[in-house]
């Protein structure tokens, strides 16, 4: 699919927009002062797979805390910053590799000034985020309420107090709990502008709710090349936010790394226990990186055959199952067996 054309801008050591890779960010949900504890959940959340991370700047302490934990991370981080701009700058001061801020709500434009200055004297961008919720009051009653006209000249507003500063090194977000509003938002926006976009469905949900109108906004507007960065707002661990953010990735051909897992649904034919065996994969095959297609297949109508381009994959019998690779049947196991054959062939890749 063909990525929209949008300038590019540099968070840490990542580039974002262009033809770069989309990247998967997620938030942490520690107290950032609490630097233990932050590293710790940042850590983990790298292993996930976590290109950029965002974590929450609410008083000085919070502030201080980003150069230490800098040092001990290794993704590119974002300061998000709410109504009190001294933070934003007391979060550059300490090394901070971006920040989310609404320009509207930090004060006068001598303080939006402060803060630009700081972010041009050290090559940071600045996120602008509109929510369906943080609409500006005039936009609001000359559009009639939340939609798209009155989220995307809400967020002109907030750009061109920027470009009027000569900052340009922006991205946009137009995050709504209504997919379609915020699909509507984000495809309007992209015929005004060139900056990079940060895609979210805001107030997702739950994992099992929130990954679908995740998956559905997300998905539609990628599919359409609008995006360059996502996250994915779970309420749940940041952990599963990432999970998911990858896996809508993947599963649009925009992201090659990493183990893919495909299992049929259960039918008739099937005679061996699928449901708990393709879970019992899932969260064995979860720490490995290799780039292969893993098929947990319940028979043999839809194993060798349907699963032929996996590069390997269990298919299903009466108490027993075949192990294939690319197609070709390589041994017959008993059932109890099964998952642990196939851990040691994937092994053998």
């Amino acid at each position: 699919m063909e990525r929209r054309k949008t300038r590019v801008i540099k968070v840490g050591d990542r580039l974002i927009g262009g033809n770069n890779p989309i990247t998967v960010q997620s938030m942490t949900n520690t107290i950032t002062g609490d630097i233990e504890k932050t590293v710790k959940q940042i850590l983990a959340l790298e292993d996930a797979g976590c290109d950029i991370i965002r974590v929450a700047v609410s008083n000085v302490n919070d502030a201080k805390a980003i150069k230490n934990i800098k040092k001990q991370i290794h993704i590119p981080i974002i300061a998000d910053i709410q109504y009190d701009y001294k933070l934003a700058l007391e979060s550059i001061k300490y090394g901070i590799d971006g920040l989310r801020i609404n320009p509207g709500n930090i004060g006068s434009m001598e303080k939006v000034k402060e803060v630009v200055k700081g972010c041009k004297e050290n090559n940071l961008p600045i996120r602008i985020g509109v929510n369906s919720g943080s609409i500006k009051k005039e936009f609001m009653e000359k559009y009639n309420g939340v939609n798209e006209n009155s989220m995307v000249y809400s967020a002109l507003e907030q750009i061109k107090y920027l470009e009027d500063l000569d900052f340009f090194d922006i991205k946009i977000a137009l995050k709504g709990s209504s997919v379609p509003l915020t699909i509507k938002a984000y495809q309007k926006m992209a015929e005004l502008v060139d900056y990079p976009f940060h895609l979210g469905i805001t107030e997702a949900g739950t994992p099992w709710r929130g990954t679908i109108k995740s998956s559905v906004g997300l998905g539609v507007l990628l599919a359409m090349g609008i995006g360059d960065t996502i996250r994915v707002s779970l309420t749940s661990d940041p952990i599963e936010e990432v999970k998911v953010g990858r896996e809508i990735l993947k599963s649009l051909g925009l992201l090659n790394e990493g183990l893919e897992l495909i299992s049929c649904p259960t039918c008739g034919r099937t005679n061996i226990d699928l449901i708990k065996i393709a879970e019992e994969a899932e969260k064995a095959l979860e720490g490995i990186d290799k780039h292969i297609k893993v098929a947990i297949m319940g028979c043999a109508v839809n194993g060798p055959g349907e699963a032929r381009e996996a590069d390997i994959g269990i298919a299903g019998g009466k108490g027993e199952g075949l192990i294939f690779k690319k197609g070709q049947i390589i041994k017959k196991v008993k059932e109890e067996e099964l998952l642990q054959e196939l851990l040691k062939e994937i092994e053998k890749l």
